[in-house]
């Protein structure tokens, strides 16, 4: 079965919050002390981080810009 993209998009958001959630409980149980050059405590960070702007990249509004001519030179405005 096709899914629409909605449904895909759906899907992404469900399996990126998943993401999210599993790292914030990994860095939330990482052992102390965090040295600033843990590069594993870095790295779920970073992680930690693109997941965040993925999710928040799937829910922000997209503007398109149209042209106002449907060809370069028709005369036909695409009002």
């Amino acid at each position: 079965m096709i899914s629409s993209y909605s449904e895909c998009l759906d899907i992404a958001r469900q399996e990126l919050r998943l993401a999210d959630r599993a790292l914030r409980d990994e860095i939330s149980n990482y052992p102390t002390p965090i040295a600033g050059c843990d590069e594993q405590f870095n790295h779920l960070l970073v992680q930690s981080q693109r997941v965040r702007n993925a999710l928040d990249a799937l829910d922000a509004p997209l503007f398109v810009p149209t042209p106002r001519r449907l060809e370069p030179v028709s005369g036909i405005e695409s009002r």
